[in-house]
């Protein structure tokens, strides 16, 4: 098999004026579709179980673009946590053709909420004819937090002042001070008209399993949820070969 591909700069400019770092792992060989990965809220192309991830979709003879979401990393923008990030999404779709016209897009926590309001439409951007499916790893299906020691945490960095001066200085991710959510993703999936995989893992501290239940109950046809019982939030090594087998599995619909 040919040597493995290191990622390469691919910049992205949003169609609202946010110029976001990209990075692609190219395929070996000729691939046999695109994959969007969208990181979640804190994360990076960087982050080490964000770039196993992507080597493991190139691996598997994919073309991968990822990109620092607004707000994190080198990207420019401030993070609105998952409302606004569709459009990160559309730029990164669109770089993602350019390389194979089937296009799966895999988002992970915040970038599973992205990922199904662009396949939803609902910002101007994406729709039906945008991919191939989404892939939606630990997506929340409302905003409600749990009620836990790491759910209040998240909601003092998202919702407080002092939350988003924390979150800035000690994570390098820069909050928006507005952050309009909008309709929740349980409410959304059922517009998006493309297959859509649920991954989840069971032991995962921040989003409940019954979130991923609700989410593959609104989704329509076709659907698959796949709960993976010792895996913990977002890119866990552990959810790895499930995330494979559900892009296979869009890839595989006719």
């Amino acid at each position: 098999a040919p040597p493995a591909t290191d990622p390469t700069s691919a910049p992205l400019v949003t169609v609202d004026g946010v110029a976001l770092a990209g990075r692609s792992w190219p395929a070996r060989g000729h691939p046999r579709a695109a994959v969007v990965l969208v990181h979640g809220f804190t994360a990076s192309t960087d982050e080490p179980h964000v770039v196993a991830g992507a080597e493991a979709l190139r691996d598997a003879d994919l073309d991968v673009v990822s990109y620092d979401a607004r707000g994190h990393g080198r990207s420019e923008g401030s993070t609105t946590l998952g409302h606004l990030e569709s459009h990160d999404v559309a730029a990164a779709v669109d770089e993602a053709r350019r390389r194979h016209h089937r296009v799966v897009v895999v988002g992970v926590s915040m970038g599973a909420v992205a990922s199904l309001r662009y396949a939803a439409g609902v910002d101007g951007v994406g729709g039906p004819d945008g991919v191939a499916g989404v892939v939606a790893v630990s997506s929340p299906a409302t905003w409600r937090l749990p009620l836990s020691a790491r759910g209040l945490l998240a909601a003092g960095l998202t919702r407080t002042r002092l939350g988003r001066l924390v979150a800035r200085v000690h994570m390098g991710v820069r909050i928006s001070d507005d952050c309009a959510l909008g309709a929740a993703p349980v409410e959304l999936i059922g517009d998006v008209r493309v297959p859509v995989a649920i991954v989840h893992g069971r032991q995962d501290p921040y989003v409940r399993t019954a979130d991923a239940e609700d989410l593959f109950a609104a989704a329509a046809e076709p659907r698959r949820l796949h709960v993976v019982h010792h895996a913990g939030h977002a890119l866990a090594p552990e959810v790895i070969p499930t995330l494979l087998t559900s892009v296979d599995w869009v890839l595989d619909l006719p």
